[in-house]
């Protein structure tokens, strides 16, 4: 037996060895209590550290690499186990005592609600209405359909979007539209509870996104191809609905890191908008809301208010490049570890960046596109 569920370790009382295998980065932020970490690309190395005469139970991202490494230990006679559905299933049972305390008291919302517009009023409120105003993302009569994923980010923008309509100045209608792709079973219930948790009235529809990117015949990045296909089905069930807008949780450091990856990646200079309008949806415009937040800033709202909510919930997950499974050939997460090393040695780094792709001097460029139509200096030297 590879495979157990996180019960029937918390039920074995003897004595054993707890061991997450995820990158030190991601163990360091949470963890199983008592676990310690051995990364499973190293395992091989601390093999002779892992005893004979007691169970082990390994954690990793879903279960794919702890049970690579069970089934190997078994061979060579360790009681080794996997923890089935990896440490998401961990991060299920925190958030089960979560909805269990929230049963319990009735103003946890109240208090996360207080959090955003008390404490995170600097880092995470005024951000978020300066990004609404400066670029003009929320309209009278607009009706939105705010998009929740899951993560952390497009949870904290439905709540952003509560308090927008309860403080704000403008007369808009949101639908908080979450749409399930093909989720496991643990994961929907994770953003369903969460909604719950969050007091966020979510509109549920489903498809089989999932499914068709697994498929044999797909080529190319699966990440690329998932993102292509459920925006359209955003901006198609939104439409349905009655809304001219869609609204998307990427965050401030999702524009510098794009910034980057368009001139070291694509030999190019563009950014990500704020607002666009869709080219297959007539009438429709997609919006970012939290432009101007920091990621370090919802990281904090999460951890302050004790939250817990999914990271990338495909099939992927172990080799997904836009999770946390494995930063290894993923050029976002090489450009965000090399933004990071600049800015520990200039802060200014990362808001020069941003900034880079507001302060284009047109005359000092060799060349530019404007409506699929090239620009040569020498066209008026």
């Amino acid at each position: 037996m590879l495979l157990v569920t996180i019960d029937d370790m918390k039920r074995d009382e003897r004595d054993k060895l707890i061991v997450d295998v995820r990158k030190p980065g991601d163990y360091e932020k949470d963890t199983y209590p008592g676990a310690i970490n051995i990364y499973w690309e190293e395992w091989d190395s601390h093999k002779e550290d892992i005893p004979k005469d007691k169970p082990v139970y390994l954690f990793c991202y879903t279960e794919m690499r702890s049970k690579e490494i069970a089934e190997m230990m078994q061979d060579e006679g360790y009681e080794v186990y996997a923890i089935e559905n990896g440490i998401q299933s961990y991060l299920r049972l925190k958030l089960a005592d979560m909805m269990k305390k929230f049963d319990e008291e009735e103003n946890v919302c109240k208090d996360i609600e207080r959090s955003i517009v008390k404490k995170f009023r600097k880092d995470i409120w005024r951000p978020f209405t300066k990004a609404i105003n400066e670029y003009e993302l929320v309209q009278d009569g607009d009706k939105i359909a705010v998009c929740i994923s899951g993560g952390k980010d497009s949870m904290l923008m439905a709540k952003l979007f509560q308090e927008l309509e309860r403080h704000g100045k403008k007369n808009f209608e949101v639908v908080f539209l979450v749409m399930n792709p093909g989720y496991n079973e643990i994961n929907y219930k994770t953003i369903k509870d969460n909604a719950k948790l969050l007091n966020v009235p979510i509109t549920v529809f489903e498809n089989d996104i999932f499914d068709v990117v697994a498929g044999d015949d797909i080529g190319g990045s699966p990440c690329y191809l998932c993102a292509r296909m459920r925006r359209g089905y955003l901006y198609s069930k939104a439409q349905e609905l009655g809304c001219n807008k869609i609204a998307l949780g990427h965050h401030y450091d999702d524009v510098i890191e794009t910034i980057v990856m368009g001139m070291m990646y694509g030999g190019q200079i563009q950014t990500m908008m704020p607002k666009l309008h869709s080219t297959n949806f007539p009438g429709m415009e997609l919006i970012r809301p939290l432009y101007l937040v920091r990621e370090s800033a919802i990281k904090h709202w999460r951890d302050y208010n004790n939250l817990y909510f999914i990271q990338c919930a495909c099939r992927f997950t172990e080799s997904c490049a836009s999770c946390g499974g494995t930063e290894k050939g993923s050029k976002r997460a090489e450009v965000k570890q090399l933004i990071a090393e600049l800015a520990a040695k200039d802060p200014l780094i990362e808001k020069n960046i941003f900034r880079s792709v507001e302060n284009v001097n047109l005359s000092t460029v060799i060349a530019y596109k404007k409506d699929g139509v090239k620009h040569h200096f020498l066209d008026e030297y």
